[in-house]
């Protein structure tokens, strides 16, 4: 398997955990009975477990055009270097990013997902 399939796999797991931390956040907020309901009139998940929900979220949006990206590069066979470099520092900036937004800093959070979309256009620039 080619090392930027296996960094997608990784990205796929890293998102898994984000999941299941922002349920562990939500469930400690409201508890198992309003998670395992309709969630009607959930309250707003407040704190670390709001952060997890949101960067869980946007795991989600990004992993999209990383799998994209990283799938082209693969079927095109214009893996090389850079589209591995790309990859690696998408994968690693997600993992400081998922960790920093939980934490609850800003600033850094959004410097850490500049870094996250430079791996994206790494891989893009190699397919164009």
């Amino acid at each position: 398997m080619k090392p930027e399939l296996s960094l997608l796999l990784w990205a796929v797991v890293l998102t898994l955990v984000q999941a299941v931390v922002a349920v562990h956040g939500a469930l400690l907020q409201v508890g198992l009975a309003k998670l395992a309901g309709n969630r009607d009139g959930m309250p707003e998940i407040a704190g670390w477990g709001g952060r997890a929900a949101r960067a869980h979220r946007n795991m989600l949006e990004n992993l999209v055009l990383f799998a994209a990206l990283v799938l082209v590069a693969a079927l095109a066979d214009k893996t090389n270097a850079m589209t591995l470099l790309g990859a690696q520092i998408f994968l690693y900036a997600r993992i400081v990013y998922a960790l920093v937004y939980i934490a609850g800093l800003p600033w850094v959070r959004t410097a850490v997902w500049g870094v996250s979309v430079a791996g994206l256009v790494l891989i893009f620039l190699q397919l164009i």
